[in-house]
């Protein structure tokens, strides 16, 4: 089974996580609402999926993370308060959080099972069409067109799963899936092989699947019956590797800066290099940089 010229609608976001590496400030609050500048985690992951034309944003959610729900709800009293201050500009910003068009799911997943587990969830609204699944841990910024609607293009190109890679160094190959690559041309790879977080002496490559991923509806038979792989969880690389089998599988080293807003060096990275283009604090942001770098 392949994409069959069918577009990609849907994306999931597994945000069910507990964030430990960020307590105690995750003890109540869903990691992915941290914010980078003035806008959450998810909210990042959710424009760039609307970037890439997809219209319906699936969330496999826990019962600790109403407040993901809350921010794609719609906030009448807020709404009703910035209309009688005359504050267009800020109930435009609000209202644009889920732009007509863009309807958004919640699925809760029952168990701390894994990542595989977590997209199997989303099975019942997904069906069996192509989709994307991104997490927002992962902040991708670029320039031009976003890290999904690149790979999106790809997709359309090659009728196949297309997943995000970018090198890491070696020693690191042990917390990602890394891929067996045979290169193609602009960035695209074709899988050979796919193992979840090899030591740096057997991973096959330094190519890292990087929290971006297209994938058909077959994938959710092969996770559906996974075994429990690394870490004792349901690894959604030991799928794909299943799924290679029977289709072709793609990489795409995509043109954009990640950060790994997972840890507390990458949000904090994300947070300074986010600013500094951000049109309403860049400026006295910069200047603020330069005069303190001059205390260090």
């Amino acid at each position: 089974m392949t994409i069959q010229s069918r577009r990609v609608r849907k994306a999931v976001f597994p945000v069910a996580g507990m964030g430990t590496r960020f307590l105690p400030v995750t003890k109540a609050n869903p990691k992915e609402m941290l914010s980078v500048v003035d806008k959450p985690l998810i909210q990042y992951a959710v424009e760039e999926a609307i970037s890439a034309g997809i219209e319906e944003m699936i969330f496999v959610t826990s019962s600790k993370k109403r407040a993901i729900e809350d921010h794609f709800d719609k906030n009448y009293e807020l709404e009703a308060e910035l209309v009688l201050r005359n504050k267009r500009d800020l109930l435009e910003v609000v209202r644009g959080v889920v732009p007509s068009g863009v309807s958004c799911i919640y699925i809760r997943q029952p168990e701390a099972l894994g990542l595989g587990h977590a997209v199997l969830c989303a099975r019942p609204a997904v069906g069996d069409e192509p989709f994307a699944v991104i997490l927002a841990d992962d902040l991708i910024a670029s320039d031009g067109d976003s890290c999904m609607k690149q790979m999106v293009a790809r997709c359309e190109e090659r009728q196949a799963s297309i997943l995000g890679i970018q090198e890491v160094r070696r020693e690191d190959t042990n917390k990602y899936g890394v891929i067996s690559p045979v290169a193609e041309k602009d960035g695209l790879y074709r899988v050979e092989d796919i193992v979840e977080k090899p030591s740096p002496e057997l991973a096959p490559s330094n190519l890292a699947v990087v929290g971006r991923y297209i994938l058909t509806g077959r994938i959710f038979d092969f996770l559906e019956n996974q075994g429990k792989g690394a870490g004792g969880e349901i690894q959604l690389t030991d799928a794909i590797a299943r799924l290679m089998r029977e289709e072709d599988v793609f990489a795409y080293a995509f043109e954009g800066k990640r950060y790994d807003c997972g840890s507390k060096l990458g949000y904090l990275q994300a947070t300074i290099e986010l600013a500094l283009v951000h049109p309403e604090v860049k400026d006295r942001f910069r200047k603020y940089l330069k005069d303190f770098s001059a205390t260090l």
